[in-house]
């Protein structure tokens, strides 16, 4: 009896590791260009980077630059792509890498010196609140997007997940806001088990500060964010970067 519990114990954590590298993840990557240089990363990005990144099996989500100055401004572009999982993803990168024509685009933007001075990457999984981000089709007049990150308090992502799914994403439908991606990072170094990363769209600027007056003004949420927060914030910091999509990007 013991050695059969063991074995099916075994088969259980085989099928589970299984699912887990079969499943789709999203990769968030942020490049910050040498000082002058943003609009040579978009160009390089634009005319070969996203066609190389799809023949090796990446999916381009949505790319942008960050649209104030205190974020990077035009010298810091933002985007996301889609992976069938965690082993293709570092499958696709590996052939990215090798590419004989991307040794060659590289080779030939960095004549001058790199034009990329720091690259930072992040995987993502959806949470259970949130549909899978497709990608567009970069089609339409381009929204201004929001990028958020929630650090939980100490123990309180479930919480905080609970209050998204129950209550905030419906108020901010309701006030305007699109809701896009929901995600949560899967590496432990990038916040997993602590994080919660978001993606609104707005019509402009002025839209999103009304919204989100409308928003923090909104009866349920004011008695739904006290009732959640009887044992303590749910939040210990919270961060935004309003983004400007690009020509190219599939998501405007």
């Amino acid at each position: 009896m013991k050695i059969t519990r063991v074995i099916l114990f075994l088969a259980l954590a085989v099928t589970a590791f299984a699912a887990g590298a079969d499943s789709q993840v999203y990769e968030l990557r942020t490049y910050t260009a040498a000082a002058g240089r943003g609009a040579e990363v978009v160009g390089r990005f634009r005319e070969h980077t996203t066609r190389i990144f799809e023949k090796h099996g990446m999916v381009n989500v949505g790319y942008w630059v960050a649209a104030d100055a205190k974020d990077g401004g035009g010298d810091k572009l933002i985007y996301l792509l889609a992976h069938k999982s965690r082993d293709a993803a570092k499958a696709s990168w590996k052939a990215f890498s090798a590419d004989s024509e991307w040794k060659e685009v590289a080779k030939r933007t960095t004549a001058n010196g790199q034009i990329v001075a720091k690259v930072e990457s992040v995987f993502l999984e959806t949470t259970d609140f949130a549909r899978p981000m497709d990608a567009g089709n970069g089609k339409g007049a381009p929204r201004v997007f929001e990028l958020r990150t929630y650090t939980a308090a100490e123990g309180k992502l479930a919480g905080l997940d609970a209050r998204f799914r129950d209550h905030t994403i419906g108020i901010f439908a309701r006030h305007g806001m699109t809701n896009l991606g929901y995600f949560h990072p899967t590496d432990a170094d990038k916040g997993a088990g602590r994080t919660l990363v978001y993606l609104l769209a707005y019509p402009s600027r002025d839209a999103a500060a009304a919204s989100w007056k409308a928003f923090r003004d909104d009866p349920e949420w004011v008695k739904v964010r006290t009732a959640s927060e009887q044992g303590g914030k749910l939040t210990a910091k919270v961060e935004s970067v309003y983004l400007t999509p690009t020509d190219f990007s599939r998501i405007r």
